[in-house]
This record gives structure tokens, C-alpha cells and sequence, in this order.
């Protein structure tokens, strides 16, 4: 996987530390356990578990919490989808990184983004994450 740190910030108010991840070697990696449907036939590990060469693993350093994303979606849905906890600059973060021209090139970011228009808080907080009928 390679990886590459980047700290965002909204003026003097808030840092964020993050980690964008992108796979590399790894999608050469067949399973060790044959699938059921498919005994005689080794499967791509990260291609069957639903993961394409466009996902990108966003990762807060601060509170040790991340996820997989497909850069382009909706950045607010795609968060509660995964209920992280987060800092308060994750958002943000995020819908700037969505924002980069597909597929996003983690070699061509930057180490450090200002993102002006973000909310200042005091603290990071876990995402409600989708309701289950119960």
C-alpha cells in the first residue's frame, strides 16, 4: 500500500492529521482460502471483497479511526455509512479530497491543505452512522 500524510487546517482553528491509502501490490494477492462457488479457481482478494482500484483508505491519525472510500460520492452519507470517529476537519477533508481529479494520484497531493470554510469545534465525535430497524 502506499500512503501519503496530510495535515489540513481551517486558519489557526483546527489541524487535522490525515493518512490517504492507496493499494498497490496487494491487488495481485489471490486468496489463500478458495471461494465456495469457485474451488478450482484462486480470486483476487481485494477485488472480491468488493474493493476497486479506485477506492482510497482515508484514515484519521488523530483518533486511529478510518475507512474505505470511493472518491466522488457524497462525503456527509458516505461518513454516517461508516461511523467513524473523527476530528472535526475529517469532513471537510474529505470533500476536498472528492474533489481531486479521478482517479485521485496520492503521489500528487499535497502535505498540507487550508480549508478556510470549515466549521471550528472543539472536538472530533463518532458519526451516528446508518439507524437499524429494530
Amino acid at each position: 500500500m502506499k500512503t501519503h500524510l496530510i495535515e489540513a487546517t481551517n486558519g489557526p482553528n483546527n489541524w487535522g492529521k490525515f493518512m490517504v491509502g492507496q493499494f498497490v501490490e496487494e491487488w495481485h494477492r489471490a486468496s489463500a482460502v478458495r471461494h465456495h462457488d469457485f474451488p478450482m479457481r484462486p480470486l483476487a482478494l481485494l477485488r472480491d471483497v468488493g474493493w476497486g482500484r479506485e477506492h482510497r483508505m482515508v484514515f484519521d491519525l488523530q483518533t486511529g479511526e478510518g475507512a474505505m472510500f470511493l472518491p466522488g460520492g457524497h462525503a456527509k452519507a458516505d461518513l454516517e455509512k461508516h461511523a467513524i470517529w473523527v476530528c472535526p476537519l475529517f469532513e471537510p477533508f474529505l470533500e476536498w479530497l472528492y474533489d481531486q481529479p479521478l482517479p485521485i494520484n496520492i503521489d500528487a497531493l499535497p502535505d498540507h491543505v487550508d480549508l478556510p470554510d470549515a466549521p471550528f469545534a472543539m472536538s472530533g465525535f463518532r458519526r451516528p452512522g446508518p439507524s437499524v430497524p429494530g
